[in-house]
């Protein structure tokens, strides 16, 4: 099993930048760029792979009281990860991603997943800033 986990400061409380990272229409704006989220029937989901052409079938599920989103393949278990938000003292927010490839030599390379992370937790942070920016 490979697990990796990157965490990143958002200039805004714990519930806008959950409800900004958990809203399936805004997915987009934030994930690695060749991952698109299309939901079918919650907690269902269709993860479209730009680089492979491929899809996978997925679960996604959010528990708003925990501040937590979860997800997964559907069909064979091999990939999982999660997203918490957690309030820190100064009126910002702490967003942790999580991910597990329960299979050896399965996903990207180590070095693409590290990097796309980041560039995710960046982009996030951005859509955040612009929600607060703009008063919603």
């Amino acid at each position: 099993m490979t697990e990796y986990e990157r965490s990143r400061t958002m200039p805004a409380l714990p519930e806008p930048v959950f409800d900004e990272a958990t809203d399936p229409a805004r997915l987009d704006a934030w994930m690695p760029r060749d991952l698109h989220v299309r939901v079918d029937d919650p907690p269902a989901v269709t993860v479209h792979e730009d680089r492979s052409g491929t899809e996978e079938r997925g679960l996604l599920r959010t528990r708003q009281d925990q501040l937590r989103m979860e997800w997964g393949t559907r069909d064979d278990g091999r990939y999982a990860g999660w997203l918490q938000v957690a309030g820190l003292d100064t009126g910002t927010s702490q967003v942790t991603i999580h991910l597990s490839f329960f299979e050896d030599g399965a996903g990207p390379a180590p070095e693409t997943v590290e990097r796309e992370l980041d560039e995710s937790l960046a982009r996030l942070e951005e859509q955040v800033r612009l929600r607060v920016d703009d008063g919603g």
